[in-house]
């Protein structure tokens, strides 16, 4: 009986310890992430307040139509178009000298999904902007789009466009329009699902042959497990039986693909990047514009998965503490460790300690 007693009670020792290793590891963890900030005074960010909008260019270039979804549900989950990729690209076309103009399948108000995590001052300027929210509270409905006024077309992902935009017959015509007049077609993440079924005169898919960025199947798969059954199609699949060629990038990292007058993006990370390749391609210089700290550490991030670690620790020493968002870097160790990548997940430890060194230096 004592020997049970002398058992048991090292058991619960054994337990203790582990419980104060987790512990104080979460401590240790949490102490690598970043500063909080004050969200109240983030949520009053307008465009007035950000030096890259101030100096906008007028809008005399032409006009812009970015594209949302209009589905808002899809059996008990909220779905919707992604305000974080609707406002990047929004401001960089507005600022480098575009009207954009919003539209929807539907028309009216488009639900939006907003994701606190990724929010940032340009996103609550978006949402300040008395015109800006005006025109997604009363887009325009498809139907009464005319393609002849525009220079580009642009599908803001999000994934309420699994629904409305494969078989919508005025996201085809407006596809065939642009792609026959030669003019810009831009998408991203979930985006692409407005170019998944669309046939071109001879009867051969719109995508076919041609190099396209979208969120992938592994970036899918997840973050829902039952996407599958969720969706009518995995993106990804769908555009390669299209015979779209798919350049893939890390998962959650910067990716873009253009082919001709086509630029796709692969996730929200790739908006800017996306937004400002667009720019290129109309045929002008991007307005100079300081990177905002989830670029940087994508770049970082980037260059890990390219470069290996450290060359990377060595390529972080260049930015500043401030400049890096390191609560961006966690969120990838936490990927890498549910995919049961230990060594990863050490490796993106070192680089959050790294970054946190540079406040200290």
């Amino acid at each position: 009986m004592m020997m049970w007693k002398k058992i048991g009670l090292g058991l619960i020792a054994a337990v203790a310890s582990i419980v104060a290793v987790l512990v104080i590891s979460a401590i240790w963890l949490s102490s690598l992430l970043d500063p909080d900030i004050n969200t109240d005074l983030l949520k009053t960010s307008k465009p007035s307040d950000i030096a890259y909008l101030r100096d906008s260019l007028p809008a005399t270039r032409g006009k812009i139509l970015a594209v949302v979804t209009s589905t808002s549900q899809i059996g008990k989950k909220k779905i919707g178009y992604e305000l974080t990729e609707l406002a990047r690209a929004y401001y960089v076309f507005q600022a480098n000298g575009y009207q954009v103009d919003i539209a929807s399948p539907q028309g009216g108000k488009a639900p939006a999904i907003l994701d606190d995590d990724d929010m940032a001052e340009f996103d609550y300027a978006f949402l300040n902007d008395t015109v800006a929210v005006n025109k997604i509270n009363n887009t325009i409905p498809l139907a009464n789009v005319d393609g002849e006024q525009y220079d580009a077309i642009y599908f803001v992902g999000g994934k309420g466009t699994m629904l409305d935009f494969p078989n919508n017959p005025h996201i085809h015509q407006l596809v065939k329009h642009f792609h026959q007049q030669q003019k810009l077609i831009i998408a991203v993440c979930h985006g692409p699902a407005a170019l998944s079924l669309v046939k071109l005169a001879d009867g051969t898919a719109f995508v076919n042959q041609k190099r396209i960025s979208a969120f992938t199947n592994e970036e899918e798969l997840f973050l829902i497990p039952n996407a599958k059954e969720l969706f009518p199609f995995l993106l990804e699949d769908k555009l390669r039986a299209q015979g779209a060629i798919i350049e893939k990038g890390p998962r959650y990292l910067q990716q873009i693909s253009q082919h001709d007058k086509l630029i796709t993006g692969q996730n929200p990370w790739s908006v800017w990047a996306m937004a400002e390749a667009s720019i290129r391609e109309l045929g002008f210089q991007t307005l100079p514009r300081e990177r905002t700290s989830e670029e940087i550490s994508v770049d970082i991030l980037g260059h890990y998965e390219k470069h290996g670690y450290a060359k990377t620790k060595q390529y972080l020493q260049q930015f500043q503490a401030n400049s890096i968002k390191r609560n961006l870097i966690a969120m990838h160790a936490l990927v890498a460790a549910m995919s049961y990548q230990p060594a990863k997940v050490i490796e993106l430890i070192g680089l959050l300690r790294a970054a946190k060194a540079l406040a200290t230096t």
